[in-house]
């Protein structure tokens, strides 16, 4: 913890720029390097130093450490703070204040600097655990310096459920909220079972920090006659055998109006047809809509005529 001043060590002012530092450091180097003092300890230590001070001061992120938090540049660094973060807040030997001496980083962090170090900055910024508010002691830069720990809010899930032409309009729901506050929620056209609608900031209240979300997790009501299948819905038409047999129009329910469908002579019990653009609108684009199936389903007639019998009995002597 004891306090080095790299530049002087190398001899250079604090303004000064990469190729001078680098200079520095070769006249120093060759100077005091081993080889050249073959048992000199002192030159040896000096050696040490002028490589310790030309590797901070060489690299630009260990040097705005170094400036901006002077012997504690090491801490900060494995600490992962970001001196441009820490706005006016500072104690380096960069000009803004003191440097921070080892008795009262102690005094401040613990001994060793480690575990108090780290619980200072998540307090400091953020994305600790929550914790009792925390105040730098006597003497110290940190005097005064009130900080907490935050946490954010616990995010909230209620189930909703809606029907399918709720789903296919957009709808909303009204809540009552634990504090008695009532919220009106829109849902948008096009959710499905298992979609969560977001409401920021309306989940768990968060200790210090923001709170967390509130999530609608949508449940789309099965349909009496449609079903779905993603966008896609698909329903059953029913269709006498006659028409089935020699063609025609049909009706076809669809969620919003009753359209016209033409089939071709011959069309099979069972067939799909699929109707363009009239299905479900899909999710944060409703412009844009899923296609519906016409599943058509041959209906027999009932209770024949006398009549009725012989000329079917006719038709199928006719095709055997």
């Amino acid at each position: 913890m004891d306090y080095k001043d790299y530049y002087q060590i190398l001899g250079v002012s604090k303004n000064a720029d990469e190729s001078d530092i680098k200079k520095a450091y070769r006249k120093l180097a060759r100077q005091y390097h081993p080889d050249v003092n073959p048992g000199d300890k002192q030159a040896e230590q000096r050696f040490k130093e002028i490589s310790e001070a030309y590797t901070v001061l060489s690299d630009a992120d260990k040097r705005k450490k170094y400036d901006r938090f002077g012997a504690q540049w090491q801490q900060y660094e494995r600490a992962g703070v970001n001196p441009e973060d820490m706005g006016g807040f500072g104690f380096g030997n960069g000009g803004h204040s003191r440097s921070v001496t080892p008795e009262e980083f102690e005094q401040m962090f613990g001994r060793g600097g480690t575990g108090g170090f780290s619980d200072f900055f998540e307090g400091l910024f953020g994305g600790g655990p929550a914790g009792p508010r925390t105040r730098g002691a006597p003497g110290t830069p940190f005097e005064g310096f009130s900080t907490r720990q935050r946490r954010g809010g616990q995010d909230v899930e209620t189930p909703v459920t809606i029907t399918l032409e709720e789903s296919l309009h957009g709808t909303s729901r009204l809540l009552q909220r634990d504090n008695g506050r009532r919220l009106e929620v829109s849902i948008p056209a096009g959710v499905r079972t298992g979609s969560r609608v977001r409401v920021a900031g309306e989940g768990g209240p968060g200790m210090g920090g923001q709170a967390g979300d509130l999530y609608l997790v949508v449940e789309v009501t099965p349909h009496s006659r449609f079903r779905r299948d993603e966008d896609d819905l698909t329903v059953e038409v029913e269709v006498d055998l006659y028409t089935a047999l020699l063609g025609g129009e049909v009706q076809v329910p669809t969620l919003e109006r009753p359209v016209m469908l033409t089939l071709p002579a011959g069309t099979q019990n069972g067939k799909r047809f699929r109707l363009r653009g009239l299905g479900m609108p899909k999710l944060r684009t409703s412009e844009r809509r899923g296609d519906l199936y016409a599943e058509i389903k041959v209906t027999l007639p009932e209770n024949l005529s006398g009549e009725e019998k012989q000329l079917f009995e006719r038709l199928r002597s006719l095709r055997a």
